[in-house]
């Protein structure tokens, strides 16, 4: 087995995204990852991110912190705690199957399918639309599309449930429907059917913003669907959003540095600020969009341009790690200002795991 300092010599984003590792792994062993004792989607990011170096560098280290995770969180039996009336609880789930598929152990998928069952309980809007959370009645947010479509699709392979491949279909066609802005491309945060919240638009229901992180995790959803998902099952419009979305959000990249705003389409208000996380995801998506052959390899100047400006501004690459900084907390829906006073954490899992799927996915397609 090779040694993580064997491979970092050289920046590449393969370099960099196992020194990003080894920062969170020198700080926290596996179930200590923040919150501790959490089966959740701050740790699944991460944990998702590292997942793509093991399948590049086969080095066990990274494939066995990932399972230390999962081990402290599953008995014997296969029970999980988990909330169950969210869908941030099942992202983590991804993990399950490529333990199960190197292991054989069941109890990953008799966790799988508790799992699951979260998928019967959670209401929905009354078109069939996840709410992202219970206490948030009748709010469909972009986040949820990446909390819970993955593990949906992977649960199919291995359990043969064509109902979820349609209503993976379904939910991000709803998204789609009422949440998407003409004018920009762009898709707002949340949307309230009941038009209840303070935040919603007393017309469509919307958020008012484009908030970075939440167009990033639609985006990476939207591109790990279009990989995991097989046949043809109505994808192409999903093809088609993902297409629009990369020149839409590359319109907003900023020119100096390359990276992205807090909220999106605002980068010339002064409180206003460039975001970590998202320009992360922005990157992963678009680099996956150009491996796919969904948009043409010019796109590949975006990507490079966005991944300098995170090394130059917001990495603080070191021998053995690499650590980030600018990235928002955990956020929910809200108005501007609620927004760009979020405050910034180093190193958060959000922002990691962000950080090493979009140098994963540039080394993907620098590698073809």
């Amino acid at each position: 087995m090779r040694t993580t300092s064997e491979n970092i010599t050289v920046n590449t984003p393969l370099a960099l995204a196992e020194k990003a590792c080894k920062a969170i792994m020198d700080t926290y062993t596996p179930d200590q990852l923040p919150p501790a004792n959490s089966f959740h989607y701050h740790q699944g990011v991460f944990l998702y991110g590292m997942l793509r170096v093991w399948e590049a560098t086969g080095d066990q280290q990274y494939f066995d912190y990932m399972k230390g995770y999962i081990d402290s969180l599953i008995d014997e039996e296969g029970n999980l705690y988990f909330a169950r009336d969210e869908l941030d609880s099942v992202q983590a789930g991804i993990l399950l199957f490529p333990l199960y598929e190197q292991t054989k152990d069941r109890r990953y998928l008799v966790a799988a399918k508790k799992l699951r069952h979260l998928l019967y309980s959670i209401n929905q809007t009354t078109e069939g639309g996840f709410w992202h959370k219970d206490k948030y009645p009748y709010q469909m947010w972009l986040d949820g599309l990446f909390m819970a479509a993955p593990f949906m699709l992977m649960y199919n392979e291995h359990f043969v449930e064509e109902e979820l491949v349609l209503n993976v279909v379904r939910q991000e066609k709803l998204m789609r429907a009422h949440m998407k802005d003409k004018n920009t491309g762009l898709l707002f945060h949340a949307w309230d059917e009941k038009k209840a919240q303070p935040w919603a638009d007393k017309e469509t229901g919307c958020s008012p913003e484009f908030w970075g992180r939440s167009v990033g995790w639609y985006g990476t959803a939207l591109v790990d669907i279009l990989e995991l998902i097989n046949g043809s099952r109505g994808q192409e419009e999903m093809e088609q959003s993902l297409k629009d979305l990369v020149p839409a959000i590359t319109k907003f990249q900023d020119e100096e540095t390359g990276l992205w705003y807090q909220i999106v389409d605002k980068g010339d208000l002064d409180d206003n600020w460039l975001e970590s996380s998202c320009s992360s995801l922005f990157i992963y998506f678009i680099a996956k969009a150009i491996k796919l052959g969904l948009v043409d390899d010019s796109y590949q100047q975006v990507v490079n341009k966005a991944y300098d400006g995170l090394i130059e501004h917001m990495v603080d690459v070191q021998e053995d790690v690499a650590n980030l900084k600018g990235i928002c907390i955990g956020t929910s829906a809200g108005v501007y200002d609620y927004y760009v006073d979020r405050p910034t954490s180093e190193n958060d899992l959000h922002g990691m795991g962000a950080f090493i799927l979009a140098s994963m996915a540039l080394h993907d397609i620098k590698a073809k």
